[in-house]
């Protein structure tokens, strides 16, 4: 049985992840439009390509082909009224409820999404993924990715993991879920 191969991809940066704000449904910063397939060559074969729906993945998603598929389960999690709000705003308007937000996973005080949910929603789409072998590579955000990684690891940690622009990891299903962490190919290079 061929393995499921994910590689999980955040989008690139946004003004809002540079001004430490919640996002809205934003650009990416950089001139995607002159870098689009410049990262197509960075998978081997043609992997399935999928995306969240909003802007910054789809574009984000155009640097790596031009055939995407907009995965809904991929969405950046829903944050309600703090939608743009930067968060050392609300640090000092309303710091005890970003704090049980930050300490409770079921807490959703926004009016959104909660980090519950979030895993739940990302639990889901892997199990559709089990049965799917090859590789699939999805354009997604900071929070799913790291809701991914908690489900895999079953570990309750999704506030210890910071996820760069552009940064990927790569899941494998054979059997059972599996981090796979990728080598830097100068083993051969030393002496």
């Amino acid at each position: 049985m061929q393995a499921t191969r994910l590689t999980l991809v955040c989008h690139a940066r946004t003004v809002a992840q540079k001004l430490a704000r919640f996002p809205t449904d934003e650009p990416v910063e950089m001139d995607w439009q002159s870098a689009q397939g410049s990262l197509r060559s960075r998978f081997k074969g043609q992997p399935r390509l999928v995306s969240g729906p909003e802007l910054r993945a789809r574009q984000t998603a155009g640097l790596f082909g031009s055939t995407v598929e907009i995965v809904e389960a991929l969405r950046d999690c829903d944050f309600g009224r703090w939608n743009g709000a930067q968060i050392d705003d609300l640090q000092k308007s309303e710091p005890q409820t970003l704090q049980d937000w930050f300490d409770d996973p079921h807490s959703a005080p926004h009016g959104g999404e909660s980090v519950a949910q979030l895993g739940e929603r990302v639990a889901a789409w892997l199990t559709t993924l089990e049965a799917t072998p090859g590789h699939i590579v999805a354009i997604t955000h900071p929070f799913v990715i790291r809701a991914a990684l908690t489900q895999v690891l079953q570990s309750p940690s999704f506030n210890r993991v910071d996820v760069e622009p552009l940064s990927a990891i790569e899941l494998r299903f054979n059997g059972c879920w599996r981090l796979r962490l990728s080598g830097t190919g100068i083993e051969g290079n030393c002496s």
